[in-house]
């Protein structure tokens, strides 16, 4: 009788144990566009690395555009900030940007063709089901089912009870071309991608009960002063999601270069704004410093930002 007790106090505490794990507060970093002005950013993105990695966060996201429009997108680039990504103590998530791949045909980049360059990046960048760091965490990548094996970049993992997740969503109105000598074909096949990958994500959190759902995606697909027509699905999609969902979901994006924290979602029918859906915009471009997220998913505010600001930079 005391061995089945002993073994039922100890399935109670193990149990309450992790329960409280699932409870706790925790930190992530995010930051992206950058390093842009170069040589000189290369110095000034490793003064953020060395802050970063003197955190005490559980991970970090580069949220795109590893480099300007103007950079030329060589591999030996490429290679360069892949050896920056491995610096990072706690593991590194990377979601493509705009200027690595949709941008590279402008004569400054180097007259590429745009979709051989995002070929390119899947391969280096996106190689293994892991993170980059030092320590890195395991990726569930959409590549693993076959109907989308080609998007390797689609992650996501969870951590306590939150779920994450990166969506190939990018600058440049999403790489939609008005006038697309090939109709758009990579697009819209991306952009069915991206619909079911939300999707996919939104599900397994409900099957998860997570307290809350972070994706994290290069565009600003808010601002009205930038083309907004390849975004319309995927923002229709996300919107009834997170109306759905109703636990809290935040969506943390660069593009735009400026720290901005909003809640652009509107109800169309009662004109309120649909409050369980908030948007982090990242600094980026000339303003080298990046953003901490302090997640407490049994808080009712579930999260709160800090400003990481760089000295020096």
């Amino acid at each position: 009788m005391k061995h089945i007790f002993f073994i039922l106090a100890f399935l109670w505490s193990a149990t309450a144990i992790a329960q409280n794990k699932k409870e706790e507060s925790f930190s992530i970093i995010a930051f992206g566009d950058m390093p842009y002005f170069l040589p000189d950013d290369f110095r000034r993105f490793e003064n953020l690395i060395q802050v970063v990695n003197n955190q005490t966060q559980e991970f970090n996201v580069h949220v795109g555009d590893i480099k300007s429009s103007k950079t030329l997108c060589t591999e030996e680039y490429y290679n360069k900030i892949y050896n920056y990504f491995e610096q990072f103590k706690r593991p590194l998530i990377y979601t493509p940007g705009d200027n690595e791949w949709t941008d590279c045909g402008g004569k400054a980049a180097g007259s590429y063709d745009p979709e051989e360059r995002l070929t390119v990046l899947r391969k280096l960048f996106f190689k293994t089901q892991t993170s980059f760091g030092k320590n890195k965490i395991d990726l569930i990548a959409q590549s693993e089912s076959l109907a989308y094996s080609k998007f390797v970049e689609n992650k996501r993992w969870d951590f306590h009870s939150v779920s994450f997740g990166t969506v190939h969503l990018v600058g440049t109105n999403n790489f939609f071309i008005p006038d697309s000598k090939n109709f758009n074909r990579e697009f819209y096949e991306r952009d069915n991608a991206n619909v079911n990958w939300l999707n996919e994500i939104f599900e397994h959190a409900r099957k998860n009960d997570s307290a809350g759902i972070i994706l994290f995606t290069q565009a600003d697909m808010f601002s009205p002063n930038k083309p907004s027509s390849g975004f319309v699905r995927v923002l229709t999609e996300l919107k009834k999601l997170v109306i759905d969902f109703k636990k809290p979901v935040i969506l943390v994006n660069g593009d735009s270069h400026k720290f901005l924290v909003d809640k652009p979602f509107i109800d169309e029918s009662s004109h309120r704004t649909i409050s369980n859906f908030t948007r982090i915009q990242v600094f980026g471009e000339y303003d080298i410093h990046a953003v901490k997220i302090i997640v407490n998913p049994t808080d009712q505010s579930f999260f709160h930002v800090d400003q990481l600001m760089v000295g020096g930079n």
